[in-house]
Parts: C-alpha cells; sequence; structure tokens
C-alpha cells in the first residue's frame, strides 16, 4: 500500500535529474581527450557560473553563522572539487557505462555515512546488501578489458568509487544547508567555488597540454555547465530541501541504467555477458539495502507461522 504522504514532485524531480546527471558522463566522455579533464571541468563551472550572476545582488543579502560556513566549505570540498577531480580522471580509463554503474554504490556509501557521522542506525541488511554491491562492483571492474575507450577499467572504476564518497559527503552536508538556503543558492556556490578551485589546474593543462578546443567538445562543455550543472543540480538540491537525503540518494540508482541505455545509443558502448551479470549483482545488492526493515520483519514473522501450522 502506498502512502499519502509521497512526495510525487519531489520524486518526478529526482527522476528528472538522474536522467540529466547520467548523461553527464557521455558529455564528460566525449569532451575529455580533445580538451583535458581539469579544463572541461573548469568550462563547465565557469559556464554555469554566469548564469548565476545575475543572482549575485540577492545572496550578498544572506546572513551566515560560522556553522553555516562550514558546513558550505565542506559541501563545496566533497561536490564539485573532489568529486570532480575523481570523476575526469575515472573517465579517462573506464567507459562511461561502467562509471555509471559505479554510481549505485553511492547510496550505501551515504547510509554508512550516516550511521557513522549522524549516529543513524546501520541493520544487518545494509552491511549484507553492501557486501554484494561492492562484490559486483570489484568483479566489474576485474572482469574488463583495456580497450581504445577504456585504457584501464581497474583504476577508472576505483577512482570513480572514491567519487561516490565525496557524493556521499555532499548529500549529507546539503540536507543540513538545504533547512536554510534555497536550492539556487546552494547551486550558485558550487559553481563560483568550484570556478575558481579548478582554474589553475585549467591553466597548467593548457601550458602543459596539447587540446583541440573544437565546436564539439566546446557544446559539450557547454551542456555541462547549463544542462548537468545549473539544471541537474539545481533540481537535484530543490528535491532535497523536499525529502530526506537518504531518500533522495536512492534515486542515484537510476543513473546507472540510464547511463547504459545513454552510451548504448550515443557512443555505441557495449557490456559484455559478464559485465552485465556483475551490473545486476551490483544492483542486486542495493536492492536489499532498500528493503524496509519492517516488511522483512513481517515477512519472518510469516514463514514462522507457517511453520508452526
Amino acid at each position: 500500500m502506498i502512502k499519502k504522504n509521497v512526495d510525487w514532485v519531489a520524486v518526478g524531480i529526482l527522476i528528472i535529474a538522474m536522467m540529466v546527471w547520467a548523461s553527464s558522463f557521455i558529455a564528460l566522455k566525449s569532451a575529455i581527450g580533445p580538451i583535458g579533464p581539469m579544463s572541461v571541468i573548469f568550462g563547465r563551472m565557469f559556464i554555469a557560473s554566469l548564469c548565476f550572476l545575475y543572482f549575485i545582488k540577492g545572496f550578498l543579502k544572506l546572513k551566515f553563522t560560522k556553522d553555516d560556513i562550514k558546513y558550505i566549505s565542506l559541501m563545496a570540498a566533497f561536490e564539485p572539487c573532489m568529486y570532480f577531480i575523481f570523476e575526469a580522471k575515472a573517465l579517462q580509463y573506464t567507459t562511461a557505462g561502467q562509471a555509471g554503474m559505479i554510481t549505485s554504490m553511492m547510496p550505501l556509501i551515504t547510509a554508512i555515512g550516516a550511521g557513522i557521522f549522524l549516529k543513524e542506525l546501520i541493520s544487518k541488511k545494509l552491511i549484507f546488501g553492501s557486501l554484494i554491491a561492492v562484490s559486483g562492483a570489484v568483479w566489474l571492474s576485474l572482469s574488463s578489458s583495456g580497450n581504445q575507450s577504456a585504457s584501464d577499467p581497474l583504476l577508472g572504476n576505483t577512482l570513480e568509487f572514491l567519487a561516490m564518497f565525496c557524493a556521499a559527503g555532499y548529500t549529507i552536508s546539503l540536507r543540513h544547508l538545504s533547512k536554510k538556503f534555497s536550492a539556487l543558492f546552494l547551486t550558485a556556490i558550487q559553481a563560483f567555488i568550484g570556478c575558481l578551485f579548478f582554474l589553475p589546474f585549467a591553466l597548467w593543462e593548457y601550458n602543459t597540454m596539447v587540446m583541440d578546443f573544437n565546436q564539439e567538445a566546446f557544446l559539450w562543455v557547454a551542456y555541462l555547465g547549463v544542462v548537468v550543472t545549473l539544471g541537474g543540480y539545481g533540481l537535484f538540491n530543490y528535491a532535497v530541501g523536499r525529502v530526506e537525503a537518504s531518500k533522495a540518494s536512492m534515486f542515484v540508482n537510476l543513473i546507472p541504467v540510464f547511463t547504459l541505455l545513454l552510451a548504448f545509443l550515443i557512443l555505441g558502448e557495449k557490456l559484455t555477458y559478464i559485465e552485465m551479470v556483475a551490473s545486476i549483482v551490483i544492483l542486486s545488492g542495493v536492492f536489499i539495502t532498500q528493503i524496509p526493515t519492517e516488511r522483512i520483519k513481517q515477512a519472518h514473522i510469516r514463514r514462522k507461522a507457517r511453520k508452526q501450522r
């Protein structure tokens, strides 16, 4: 029975946000190569920052406490700073489809982080499901061989896995901040800080790498800046202001499905049979962690009652 208090607006917004985020793997994979990875991220943040210049006057009227500054710094450090360093490097070594599959680990890491830092209960099913999902992610990485689009899948998937730790920290920080600040401000501050943070990296690449600033690469960077950063993060930040961080993070499980479909349609990527089975293992582990504990208890009681008859 579906509860009446489901926020269907937030659900719809989260689904759209996950579709947008899934497309970011395709855009990053396409832009990285002609342009250096850090230059792509800087361009993305710079374009997004331009979209928020109009709102700066309103942002200056906001009042901040030391606690607010601490959480804003923590949020931005996790994402975009550390997150995009790991993800950009990951997509140099693995496929967009496999990187998308690794994102299914993010809800598990978020739940574990909430248990450690927010003292939330870590159930046995969470531990069991996490072990299954992690084993699937390791299998996915070890079963992959290098090719033209994925020179070192094990390294790339490991970097993407580290990016998921950053995403979990970001989500927990965001939930705290969304009680006081709007989604517009939180998205803007990410873009501004990200632009400043990645500028030195972009300048270093510009002076040490040969890059091809062609029209297609520029369009992908513009797409990342406007659609993914402004649109995707804006939608997600708005939704997190309406629902719990743990519930919002569950929707990240949709990213692998959308990513695999887009990678197949746009990049022509294909998964082998072993890789598809490993992907199913990951999603199975994630699914186990999302089964309500009360439902497990009721099923156990029903089985026990049948045995006693």
